[in-house]
């Protein structure tokens, strides 16, 4: 089974394309992504889309001081953005895309915690009542996987399903935080696939969402983590379901 990603992440993650002006930490917003080399043992690269990701700028070929992780490039915090942008200008060290193999932007993190029913239209589908406070659930990082990858259909299951949804990457740690603060915790933006075993998640075991949410390769991220300059001020540009959230990003 094969996911639609492709197709619909430019309705969630806005990419002009009439205006190539970008802003960002150096003046331009960013698609960074994680991706393999064909031909080099399966080592993992970070790098930034090129113009409509037709190509990839490999941040250490550029840069060899740079880390080959996603993760570790976010820890570097403006330093790591910094040199990613200097490489994007660059235009040197670039991958074709049909050389590479883009695989999800954030692999293994530590958590992921996922918000549901928090669409009203999707609420009035299903005859459920609006939440008045969040409903939280989660996901195990063993069910991420890459934009492109096949869904594994478990033979457990009958009624599997999906939903596109709006993803965050936190890119520092904190408690507490203030919703007027919230975002300057996130490091950038993706698309992420909620496919779920309805019914293990609605019919079975107490109707624990975990179990029909988690199963492998039910999480598939990407392909690109778009930073948070490329979309800030843009909120008037949600469209649809993203103006019919509940509880939109800060208060999450």
């Amino acid at each position: 089974m094969r996911h639609p990603l492709r197709i619909l992440k430019s309705l969630f993650l806005h990419r002009p394309t009439a205006n190539p002006q970008r802003r960002g930490v150096c003046g331009a917003g960013m698609r960074l992504v994680q991706f393999h080399r064909h031909g080099e043992g399966g080592g993992i690269r970070v790098g930034v889309e090129q113009g409509e990701g037709l190509s990839v700028v490999d941040l250490k070929a550029f840069e060899p001081s740079m880390p080959s992780t996603m993760r570790e490039l976010l820890e570097l915090g403006d330093k790591g953005l910094e040199c990613a942008q200097r490489a994007l200008s660059s235009g040197q060290c670039v991958v074709e895309r049909s050389d590479i193999t883009l695989l999800s932007p954030v692999l293994a993190p530590e958590k992921v915690v996922c918000v549901g029913m928090n669409y009203r239209d999707h609420c009035l589908e299903q005859n459920a009542p609006i939440p008045k406070e969040p409903i939280i659930f989660s996901k195990f990082p063993s069910a991420i996987t890459g934009p492109y990858d096949d869904i594994i259909l478990p033979a457990e299951s009958q009624e599997v399903d999906w939903e596109v949804e709006l993803a965050f990457v936190i890119g520092r740690r904190g408690k507490h935080i203030k919703a007027e603060d919230a975002l300057s915790y996130v490091a950038g933006f993706s698309v992420a696939n909620d496919v779920s075993a309805r019914d293990w998640q609605m019919k079975r075991n107490g109707k624990q969402w975990l179990l029909g949410k988690t199963f492998d390769s039910f999480c598939p991220l990407g392909p690109a983590l778009v930073t948070t300059d490329a979309v800030r001020g843009e909120s008037g540009r949600e469209a649809g379901r993203g103006r019919d959230r509940k509880w939109k990003l800060k208060a999450v």
